[in-house]
């Protein structure tokens, strides 16, 4: 992606074109891409707890394939980047978001019927921080926030609804170990104030 200036001062962000540096491996074009996600928060509840927050992940229309349903963001990683970087700029050039790369979802084996062809295709979760009025591909795919269990019910590929089952596992797994964590830590500061209360007792008798 490039960013292209025009006669009025203005700056346009314009999408990467060709294939002469897409990577393959074993004859398999390498294929990396990101879930999109943010947290909503309850009306009901104006503070921002875990109980009130709901996971969103945005999804786009395929360009190639329209009407026939939903999927994230991804692209060709090619030679002179990193997958984090591959990953983030495809998701900014189809969805029109930026925000921080997380650590890797895994990695998926699929068949692109379009092209017959096999693909090794990598996931990122990606948290949102802005959301752009004019992307490179505004013109061409809708994006939508939905939630998880939207998600799964509109998007077309099999490999990245796993990789949606990943990530929620994921944020499950984290949150339970807060709360462990939490309730740890609430144990400890409930014997040392028992200690306190003894010892001041003793020193008063």
């Amino acid at each position: 992606m490039v960013a292209v200036v025009s006669q009025e001062g203005r700056v346009a962000l314009v999408s990467r074109t060709g294939r002469h540096l897409q990577r393959y491996n074993k004859g398999r074009r390498q294929v990396v891409g990101c879930i999109p996600y943010r947290y909503k928060y309850s009306k009901q509840s104006p503070a921002k707890d875990d109980e009130a927050k709901e996971l969103e992940v945005l999804v786009i229309t395929s360009q190639s394939q329209k009407g026939k349903g939903m999927l994230f963001p991804k692209g060709g990683w090619e030679l002179d980047e990193s997958k984090e970087e591959a990953a983030s700029r495809e998701t900014l050039e189809e969805a029109g978001v930026r925000g921080i790369i997380e650590s890797e979802l895994g990695k998926w084996s699929f068949r692109s019927k379009s092209h017959d062809a096999y693909y090794d295709g990598y996931m990122f979760p990606l948290r949102v921080e802005e959301q752009l009025d004019f992307w490179p591909e505004k013109n061409l795919r809708q994006r939508i926030w939905v939630s998880v269990k939207e998600a799964r019910q509109v998007c077309q590929h099999l490999w990245m609804k796993e990789a949606l089952d990943r990530l929620v596992n994921r944020f499950a797994s984290q949150q339970q170990q807060q709360q462990q964590q939490q309730h740890h830590e609430d144990q400890e500061l409930g014997s040392v104030l028992k200690s306190t209360r003894t010892n001041l007792e003793y020193l008063y008798v």
